[in-house]
């Protein structure tokens, strides 16, 4: 038998203790954190909502509420998070019904989100004014995340044991929490993260000379605390000097996998390297790269036909 005060909880605090009980040590930090966000938000609209009181016309009045301020893909992550808690509830008996059943998910229209990225020539302007020095700087950082499509905590988290020179390999297999004021390492974003990258011979040579003697375990970029803004405020330096458009190290990773788009590469394979969980995601991602190299196989596909005859 559910007990009054149950019913009685609010339901952010029921939210907050699910939180603690099943995600707490489960999940990354970074994940955790959005979940306690969710939390505040809930504190925000629904300060007086108690668990009895939660059906599904009052769960929709939340959706609806929460989805004014937001686009409707962050209102459907926010429905997955608190949908959890809602289900367990459900399954105790707090809740008589499944107040998610047939949401309606609504939001603001998604802002357009245009992909900077650098084409081949201003990418190769972009390496002619970099300082290559004999040792490991923000340039070696910025040519390295170029050429291999790596997630900025993932280049950071690199050690020289992550390097296979015999075999031109790079090992992803943790990330670098530059967040935190000492930093430490971590799991990489997800388990499709985690992957072995083919790197050129010219690149496998520099670093190779450029790790000797460092410590096989740490990382090789970080010296002290790393703030994202260093480094961007350097490649942004280095982007005006080869007059090419300003990016930032996320475009970086852009440019990589636009490059070998454009070079024939297959959907699958640069799906791979970039670490996607699936080949939806690269399509999503680069959607109007995929067009424009559709639309010139139909020219050539037109011109091959025409030949024909």
């Amino acid at each position: 038998m559910i007990s009054k005060k149950k019913k009685e909880q609010l339901f952010y605090d029921y939210f907050e203790e699910w939180v603690e009980l099943y995600k707490v040590g489960a999940v990354r930090q970074v994940t955790l954190q959005k979940y306690r966000m969710t939390t505040q938000r809930l504190v925000e609209l629904a300060p007086k909502l108690k668990m009895g009181e939660l059906n599904r016309q009052r769960y929709q009045e939340l959706l609806n509420e929460y989805a004014i301020t937001h686009e409707r893909q962050t209102t459907m992550d926010f429905h997955h998070q608190i949908k959890g808690s809602i289900m367990d509830a459900v399954d105790e008996g707090i809740i008589d019904k499944n107040p998610t059943r047939k949401v309606i998910i609504k939001g603001r229209a998604p802002s357009e989100k245009k992909i900077k990225f650098l084409n081949q020539f201003e990418i190769q302007a972009l390496f002619r004014e970099m300082n290559l020095a004999a040792e490991i700087n923000w340039d070696w950082f910025i040519l390295l995340v170029a050429k291999t499509g790596l997630r900025f905590s993932e280049a950071l988290g690199l050690t020289p044991n992550d390097f296979d020179f015999s075999k031109q390999k790079l090992t992803v297999n943790k990330t670098w929490n530059y967040k935190r004021a000492h930093g430490s390492f971590q799991e990489t974003k997800n388990e499709s993260s985690k992957r072995k990258i083919q790197i050129d011979w010219q690149t496998a040579m520099q670093f190779s000379q450029l790790i000797k003697g460092l410590d096989p375990d740490e990382p090789i970029f970080v010296k002290s605390r790393v703030f994202n803004s260093t480094v961007n405020n350097r490649l942004k330096v280095l982007c005006e000097k080869a007059d090419s458009p300003v990016i930032t190290v996320h475009g970086l990773r852009h440019t990589h996998a636009s490059l070998l788009l454009f070079a024939g590469v297959s959907i699958a394979s640069v799906a791979t390297r970039l670490g996607h969980s699936s080949m939806t995601t690269t399509q999503e991602t680069y959607l109007h790269i995929i067009q424009e190299l559709e639309n010139k196989d139909n020219d050539k596909i037109m011109q091959h036909l025409a030949s024909l005859m």
